[in-house]
């Protein structure tokens, strides 16, 4: 009953975070402020209430639509909320009640706004990768005895992105996705990341050729929303491959 009680805790704060996440979306790749500019309509500037920005509930009771204007609002915004929380309650799950699950939770929300942004753009904004770096050094701050671990994980698959991205002249990889591996290296640690990014690359593989065949069309690749992908992965099953992993290589 106690671990129910903490979960349900943590989906709400997940989603409530999830709010912010659609503001982050919308204003970071127009250069806008997070904080300062209050919540409005996109079409009459209507400024919100904050019985308006009830998570989920107030989408659900204005049935999608502007309270002012009535102009239709997109449903990312339930989605990202839903999503948000959802994605914190299996973090909890799967790595257990403590601080590395809040720490890993906080990561996973600014990854769902890099996959969006990336996905639209083709852009990773530098913020949310020196964030994530941030919370990156706060985790290590809990476990400074493997700092070599995390300093390796930083370099051991940015360092083979980033000769690729030279070599290439950013026509094999972009320079956002090295800095995103530089800083999620950092957080997981050297095993973690590389199974996080052969993860990443599995996704993108399958993934992004069924966009095309669906569609029928090219799509340019943004590998940002795979290899945030592969980097959850890591997070919630990654001890669990590596460990999987090396008794395939050395029974017994």
């Amino acid at each position: 009953m106690l671990e129910t009680i903490l979960y349900a805790l943590v989906f709400i704060y997940g989603i409530i975070v999830g709010s912010f996440l659609n503001v982050c979306i919308y204003r970071i790749p127009l250069k806008e402020s997070v904080v300062t500019t209050r919540s409005h309509c996109m079409r009459c500037g209507y400024k919100l209430k904050w019985y308006d920005l009830v998570p989920v509930f107030s989408y659900v009771f204005l049935r999608g639509r502007c309270r002012k204007c009535g102009d239709r609002i997109s449903p990312q915004y339930p989605i990202i909320e839903l999503l948000n929380g959802i994605l914190w309650v299996l973090t909890f799950i799967y790595t257990g009640i403590n601080i590395t699950s809040l720490i890993y939770s906080l990561v996973i929300s600014a990854l769902i706004v890099l996959s969006v942004i990336d996905f639209r753009t083709f852009e990773i904004p530098v913020s949310i990768n020196v964030y994530i770096g941030i919370m990156a050094l706060v985790n290590i701050a809990t476990d400074y005895e493997h700092i070599l671990t995390y300093i390796i994980g930083m370099i051991i698959v940015s360092g083979v992105l980033y000769l690729m991205y030279f070599l290439s002249n950013g026509r094999a990889i972009g320079g956002g996705d090295v800095k995103l591996m530089a800083a999620c290296g950092l957080l997981l640690g050297w095993k973690l990341i590389i199974v996080a990014f052969i993860f990443g690359c599995l996704y993108a593989s399958v993934i992004h050729i069924l966009r095309m065949v669906i569609s029928k069309k090219d799509h340019m690749l943004a590998m940002g929303p795979y290899l945030s992908a592969g980097v959850i992965t890591a997070m919630w099953f990654g001890s669990h491959i590596v460990n999987w992993y090396v008794t395939c290589l050395f029974p017994g």
